[in-house]
């Protein structure tokens, strides 16, 4: 009679260990779909994600979009209804992000992964697919309320201004250099200003300068003040060199080669004032 007893009560306790790992991965994967899909695409979305209704569900609208995105996107590609959708799964610590996209045309993989980054996105794997081709601007608010739902951490509103800037204007200076130079340039610009606590205006407009001369890219003078605005913004930023390789693992080789670069930065006061502020945020 014990044992049957004991017997049911380990029955009981590996079936209640079954229901609280299963929900355990559950709350561990998010999707957010945009909000004008119809039933069939809605559908053909989870498909696609390999997930059913019984995932945790968020929904991002067009106007969410145009918070973000309006100031820094054309119309056309904002449009006037969210279709792309994501699916977002929270990594353990240090496995980084990866993005994997399906009919995007305006945003690349990387982009989405760099702007992430910017807005304090983390160790997730994340797929982001659309029933027909779309730019892809909602997806990015996708993800970041996607994440903000499985950590329960809220992201701030000037980091998503930020990230949303970001992608935009890398976006568009890929579509007058190509993409592959665009990304490149803003990521080595970024990885270098945070690796060397540089904020001032002139600085930074140097740095963007030697960087594009190394890789062969000429700058208008609007793009150069726009992408020193960028940085302007990004550099406020609490974030640093080491959490970027963390999450940027494949290319941690090439970070190394950026942040080892050596150049010569402004003017005396520009240098002086980059001291100054370093020394503060050592303290603050």
């Amino acid at each position: 009679m014990k044992r049957r007893v004991i017997g049911f009560a380990l029955l009981i306790v590996i079936a209640l260990s079954s229901v609280v790992f299963a929900d355990q991965i559950t709350s561990e994967v998010v999707v957010a779909l945009g909000k004008n899909l119809s039933a069939e695409q809605r559908q053909q979305m989870l498909n696609s994600f390999g997930v059913d209704e019984s995932v945790r569900i968020v929904e991002v609208t067009n106007e969410e979009e145009r918070q973000y995105l309006g100031k820094h996107v054309e119309e056309k590609l904002l449009g006037t209804r969210a279709i792309s959708s994501v699916y977002v799964e929270k990594l353990s610590e240090g496995e980084g992000i990866t993005v994997q996209s399906n009919n995007i045309t305006w945003v690349t993989n990387d982009m989405y992964r760099n702007a992430l980054i910017t807005a304090g996105v983390k160790d997730a794997n994340i797929k982001v697919s659309s029933p027909i081709q779309v730019s892809g601007t909602a997806a990015l608010t996708g993800v970041i309320k996607a994440f903000e739902d499985i950590t329960g951490e809220s992201i701030s509103e000037k980091e998503k201004e930020i990230a949303s800037e970001e992608i935009a204007k890398v976006a568009t200076l890929g579509d007058e250099i190509g993409q592959e130079k665009a990304q490149e340039l803003i990521n080595n610009v970024k990885i270098y200003i945070i690796n060397n606590n540089i904020k001032g205006k002139g600085s930074i407009r140097e740095v963007v300068k030697q960087i594009a001369d190394d890789l062969g890219i000429e700058l208008t003078d609007k793009q150069m003040e726009q992408i020193v605005s960028l940085m302007g913004r990004i550099s406020k930023l609490n974030l640093n060199v080491d959490q970027i390789k963390q999450q940027l693992k494949d290319i941690s080789g090439k970070i190394d080669q950026i942040t080892d670069q050596n150049i010569e930065i402004g003017s005396i006061l520009d240098r002086i004032w980059n001291a100054i502020i370093g020394f503060f945020n050592r303290f603050f």
